[in-house]
């Protein structure tokens, strides 16, 4: 078992290289996102149109927000938004696409 003292400064990497350990957090986060955006994608109700931004609202002020469509994008290494969108409509492709991110997608 590792013991580290909770004196000796270690950053997490480091610990984790010394267990012999990797982060899942974020990985299993961006599946469980993906998954349930898909679901609601499909759908075509409320949740469908806040999610593809098509319900006007004020924009607050500050830097814009990322969006949840633009992290996945990048998890899933989709060029455009219109891929990852058509995708979303056949189950199987985007399975098929969340499980080739979830092997070589970075956090």
């Amino acid at each position: 078992m590792l013991r580290i003292s909770w004196t000796e400064r270690k950053s997490n990497e480091t610990v984790l290289i010394r267990a012999n350990s990797r982060r899942s957090l974020i990985k299993t986060i961006r599946k469980r996102q993906a998954t349930v955006l898909g679901h609601v994608m499909r759908r075509e109700k409320l949740e469908h149109l806040i999610t593809t931004g098509k319900l006007d609202e004020k924009r607050g002020r500050g830097n814009q927000r990322e969006k949840m469509m633009d992290g996945l994008k990048r998890w899933l290494g989709s060029g455009s938004s219109t891929e990852t969108m058509t995708a979303m409509g056949h189950r199987e492709l985007w399975r098929n696409m969340i499980a080739d991110a979830s092997k070589h997608g970075t956090g």
